[in-house]
Parts: structure tokens; sequence; C-alpha cells
């Protein structure tokens, strides 16, 4: 059962990877969190969990206005 569109170990694509990078940044930036390309084991918790929460939030916002 093999599809051709999608990779088997559910990988992102690079694309996709660079997307969500720049999406996790700019959520990172609206909240005043600074993040750095790579590591950021620096961030504390809440911090880290208000860009994610940030980033869902967004989405949801988005499918929403669909």
């Amino acid at each position: 059962m093999s599809n051709n569109n999608s990779n088997n170990n559910g990988e992102m694509t690079q694309k996709g990877r660079e997307a969500l990078e720049r999406f996790k940044m700019e959520s990172a930036s609206e909240l005043g969190v600074n993040l750095k390309q790579g590591y950021n084991g620096d961030l504390t918790s809440r911090e880290a969990g208000s860009i994610g929460g940030r980033m869902v939030q967004k989405m949801i916002n988005s499918y929403k206005m669909q």
C-alpha cells in the first residue's frame, strides 16, 4: 500500500520545515521571545509553551477564516 506522494517515515519536506521555522520565529517575535537559529534550550517552559500556544491559536484562527 504505497503512496507516491508521501514519505513512508512521515518526515516533513525541507520546504515544510522551513515554513514551520518561519512561522515559529514569527510567533515568538510577536510575543517578544528571542529565538536563535538552532538550539534554544535556554528558554523557560513558559516561553516555549507560549510560542507553541500562539502557533496553535494562529492556526485555529486561520482555519476559521476559511
